[in-house]
């Protein structure tokens, strides 16, 4: 196949996920809305058939429904095409609900890491954000 027919089916994979993109193209990515630009920039890294996407704070900016469909779209897609997920977000609980690993970095230092499932359970968290029994 031609790089053209490939760039083309991969767009319509996007979209496929996507359906808002698809109606939103002809839009400047700039008066999009912080969930379709959120959209945008997954389906844009989609698009280089990655193994592995990194995100950044995925749920900035975002509404509650809109940061709970940007999540589920990337465990769909983990589970789907088999995507390893880096993601970076201050607001944790929401990212720990995905399984894997967690690491935990103060100042740039690993002060926790471990199974996020397990470690959203009980103080351990709690303990290593605010530094109960710290003197």
């Amino acid at each position: 196949r031609s790089d053209r027919a490939r760039a083309a089916d991969d767009l319509a994979s996007v979209y496929d996920v996507f359906p808002m993109l698809k109606k939103r193209r002809d839009k400047a990515a700039g008066i999009l809305s912080g969930g379709q630009q959120q959209m945008l920039v997954i389906g844009r890294a989609l698009m280089t058939a990655p193994r592995l996407i990194a995100i950044d704070e995925p749920s900035l900016g975002l509404a509650p429904k809109v940061i709970d469909q940007v999540y589920e779209t990337l465990l769909r897609l983990r589970d789907s095409r088999g995507l390893t997920l880096v993601i970076v977000e201050q607001s944790s609980t929401r990212a720990m609900m995905t399984g894997g690993r967690m690491i935990l970095l103060r100042s740039g230092q690993i002060v926790l890491e471990g199974d996020a499932r397990g470690l959203a359970k009980g103080d351990t968290l709690k303990k290593a954000y605010f530094g109960y029994g710290e003197h």
